[in-house]
């Protein structure tokens, strides 16, 4: 006798077990008509699923944000078919759900081809207007492998292979395919009505370069056609901020094979770089961080009293001199505590905060190599106080107060914060773990703001606070982290005198503000669209000449500006004044100044925007305010 609670509070009673479906007939017919899959309790389930126990269910329509993961699981399966249709003897492999979309890894005698990737589509729609009912069933672990060879799916019946025996397993079937799920999918293909697939890949079987090359299409689906056309011209947007593209187009910075995942910065990429780390040494430098400098190099020995040996030494790259073996620094932490041990240390100087704009390498696969946004050679705002457990909460807080006055300067006005929570693999009792978990989550109740708990996410030392930005196109980016850790204090002996004359280990807070500099400039370009705000922008200013007889005020004016500390450069060349705006627009620099005979009379100029916008004729002292005003602005949006 099942009690079914409802979003509304209602509880029905039933005499018998009672599938979602027959709860939604029973309530509305339009309801079990429009019902994709529910959720029970916290599990996602089929429309089919026979409720057995007490429970609270939320029928799940296409209203619901939870119902994507059902659509998409679904349109996998869909894809599946399409290909098994088209391309009879092309075998299935895994097909999950990702960030907005799916994809199917397909063993296939030759790579699918963008024409066959649009067969497939139009197949895909086929057979979604065909309404194929989508039916579960159950088979023993031997009977799914047994069906599956018989089929000639042997990718398939490895999975299987590799599930422990006696496990009970889920198919699905949807006209003539039938694959091995744990579900849920929704009633009928019928359901799928708004999906497309984007792209082509190769993939190796279990991501292991020594098997076998698949087929991976990538596709997306969403539960209207408004979402569909809303998401892909977000995509069109995202591929025109593409940073690496216009860190090409505006002469920013380049990679290439002589040094894989590693920035060859150019004067302008440079420009921005200094910028940022100014901004950043200026804000450290108001909460009394001191700054230092640690070797790029250290022998292997600090890296196993630290852990890092054992948990990170798969992507630290190392070498050899003398019979000893030296790590290429992934992270500074390790050589942070080596100054903090230097001297004796009292109560009374806790906290002392580090701050190292930190040279860091990590042995990256090439294929995950992505412009700025994932390199193998990074510069991290790297930061670590060492402070009491009595000043870790308050020490926290502040750090948190930090990154959200930074990421607003930054012109991000939304952060997501998430708790990650100890890993399988660690290092440090319990008992510290508590006390390092708790004391984060009261930092953020201190600050008034929400987070999300993320289990098993922490690093092998510590939990920590994620901080994620939102740009423009509401993509989301992790940047700051803040770390509490017990252990590495204890493990490379650093120690300090308390109040009570006892020697004791203190606490260690990890915390990066932005992340690394690569990949928040990544992330700005993307952001601004490469029109970066004034305080960043490579050229705040250019000079530009009508003709060359105002050559010899242009270059007073200039240099002017860049006495007063503006990042102004001259244009005195001998084109068309319209083809030099046209040329510094598309560069992107803010602000353009024109300068004529009548100009050269009056000495002023006359100044316009990138955007296209008069701001009339004025003194240089005036561009001057009017730039300085912006520039002191930042990238708040006042």
């Amino acid at each position: 006798m099942p009690n079914i609670t409802l979003p509304d509070g209602t509880v029905k009673t039933f005499t018998d077990p009672i599938t979602v479906f027959e709860v939604a007939q029973g309530i509305s017919p339009s309801l079990a008509k429009a019902a994709l899959g529910a959720k029970v309790d916290t599990q996602l389930v089929d429309t089919s699923y026979r409720m057995t126990k007490d429970c609270q269910l939320v029928i799940l329509t296409d209203k619901q944000p939870e119902s994507l993961e059902i659509i998409r699981h679904s349109a996998a399966h869909l894809l599946g078919q399409a290909v098994k249709c088209l391309f009879p003897s092309a075998q299935v492999t895994i097909g999950p759900v990702v960030e907005d979309g799916f994809y199917y890894d397909f063993a296939y005698e030759r790579p699918f081809t963008p024409e066959d990737l649009q067969q497939i589509e139009n197949k895909m729609q086929e057979l979604a207007k065909a309404n194929y009912p989508i039916t579960r069933r159950e088979l023993s672990r031997d009977e799914a492998i047994a069906y599956f060879k018989g089929l000639g799916e042997t990718y398939k019946a490895e999975i299987i292979e590799g599930i422990p025996a006696g496990e009970v397993l889920s198919l699905y079937k949807q006209g003539e395919f039938e694959d091995l799920c744990r579900g849920p999918h929704v009633p009928a293909t019928g359901y799928l009505k708004a999906f497309k697939l984007t792209k082509l890949a190769g993939a190796y079987w279990r991501g292991d370069s020594k098997n076998a090359m698949l087929q991976r299409v990538y596709g997306t689906a969403w539960a209207d056609k408004k979402s569909l056309d809303t998401y892909l011209m977000r995509i069109e947007e995202a591929e025109k901020r593409d940073h690496r593209k216009l860190g090409k187009a505006l002469e920013l910075f380049h990679f290439q094979d002589i040094a894989p995942g590693m920035v060859f910065w150019h004067p302008k990429g440079w420009a921005i770089y200094q910028e940022l780390e100014r901004y950043m040494r200026a804000r450290l430098l108001e909460l009394h961080y001191q700054e230092i400098k640690t070797p790029q190099l250290a022998d292997r020995i600090l890296w196993e009293k630290s852990g890092h040996w054992d948990n990170f030494r798969e992507e630290m790259f190392f070498t050899e001199t003398e019979n000893r073996t030296y790590a290429i620094k992934p992270m500074s932490c390790p050589c942070h505590v080596q100054i903090f041990n230097q001297g004796l240390k009292s109560y009374r100087d806790l906290p002392v905060r580090f701050a190292e704009f930190g040279n860091c390498h990590r042995c990256e696969p090439s294929g995950a190599l992505h412009g700025l946004m994932r390199v193998r050679n990074m510069v991290q705002d790297d930061g670590h106080i060492f402070c009491t457990e009595d000043q870790l909460q308050h020490e926290a807080a502040q750090t948190i107060g930090l990154v959200q006055s930074v990421y607003k300067d930054m012109g991000f006005d939304t952060i997501q914060y998430r708790l990650a929570l100890r890993p399988d693999k660690r290092v440090g009792d319990d008992s510290s773990w508590d006390k390092a978990e708790d004391a984060l989550r009261l930092a953020m109740k201190s600050k008034g703001i929400t987070w999300v708990d993320a289990p098993g996410e922490g690093a092998f030392y510590g939990p920590k606070i994620e901080c994620s930005l939102a740009d423009c196109l509401g993509r989301i980016w992790q940047c700051g982290t803040i770390q509490v850790d017990f252990s590495m204090p204890v493990r490379l002996d650093a120690t300090y005198i308390a109040e009570d004359g006892s020697k004791q280990h203190p606490v260690m807070l990890h915390r990066a503000i932005l992340g690394s500099f690569e990949r928040f400039i990544g992330i700005l370009i993307e952001h601004y669209a490469g029109k970066l705000p004034v305080w960043l922008s490579p050229v705040q200013a250019i000079v530009m000449t009508i003709s060359e007889k105002q050559s010899q005020y242009a270059e007073k004016v200039a240099n002017i500006l860049q006495k007063k500390g503006l990042r102004a450069q001259l244009d005195l060349r001998n084109e068309k004044i319209g083809f030099k705006i046209r040329e510094h627009t598309l560069q992107k620099v803010p602000y353009l100044l024109v300068i004529g005979d009548k100009e050269v009379e009056t000495s002023q100029v006359a100044l316009r925007t990138r955007e296209g916008a008069e701001l009339g004729v004025m003194t240089v002292d005036a561009v001057y305010d009017t730039l300085s005003q912006e520039i002191a602005r930042k990238g708040t949006k006042t």
